[in-house]
């Protein structure tokens, strides 16, 4: 990606992300980022192309971002800890509007992350639950199919700011609590003892 594009997504995404989606003009994004409506068309369409670029993009490095996660990892819970801390890092300071504009007012970017989660999200989920199998860290008896299912529809629950109204519910904080509740209810008895073990060398570090 040219790097000029890659600078603009950058740092309008991060207006976008910070006040919400609907409510910035493309005047407001220029003014913000220093750049003039003519530098802005040079490389998008319209706003409705920057939105879904934007989305695009977020959606690729997430990718890279579990990928690792998942390689670099000792066993599944582990991997699971260090994708959740991502996307915890990434979402910690989102306007909760920007869920909730995506699926009103722009549809190609909503079907974008819908596609990302149904398809990519899920099947990195139901991976995970495998491995733990695999490795004697989560329960013989889980169904992947439905627990990866169930896993993923509950996000729709986190980012549409009715169930966990900010900001009397930071994401971080809902996530991170629905994360241990997560593993802990994958776990066996080993993945337990790992689990306690894990968060006992973060706490003494």
């Amino acid at each position: 990606m040219d790097q000029k594009k890659l600078e603009l997504l950058e740092r309008a995404s991060a207006v976008f992300m910070k006040y919400g989606l609907k409510s910035v003009t493309m005047d407001d994004l220029c003014r913000e980022i220093g750049v003039s409506k003519k530098t802005i068309y040079k490389y998008f369409e319209d706003k409705n192309d920057l939105i879904a670029t934007i989305i695009q993009f977020k959606i690729e490095v997430d990718k890279q971002a579990c990928d690792m996660c998942t390689q670099g990892a000792d066993n599944a819970i582990e991997s699971l800890i260090n994708i959740s801390k991502f996307v915890i890092e990434q979402l910690k300071n989102v306007n909760p509007a920007v869920f909730r504009d995506l699926h009103k007012h722009y549809p190609a970017a909503a079907k974008l992350m819908n596609d990302h989660k149904w398809e990519f999200v899920l099947a990195n989920i139901r991976e995970n639950i495998v491995r733990g199998m695999s490795e004697n860290l989560y329960r013989k008896t889980l169904n992947p199919d439905i627990i990866s299912r169930y896993y993923v529809s509950g996000m729709d629950a986190i980012m549409d700011g009715q169930v966990y109204p900010y900001p009397e519910f930071k994401t971080d904080e809902v996530l991170t609590e629905i994360l241990r509740f997560h593993i802990r209810g994958l776990a066996n008895d080993n993945g337990i003892t790992y689990l306690k073990e894990h968060f006992n060398r973060e706490i003494n570090e």
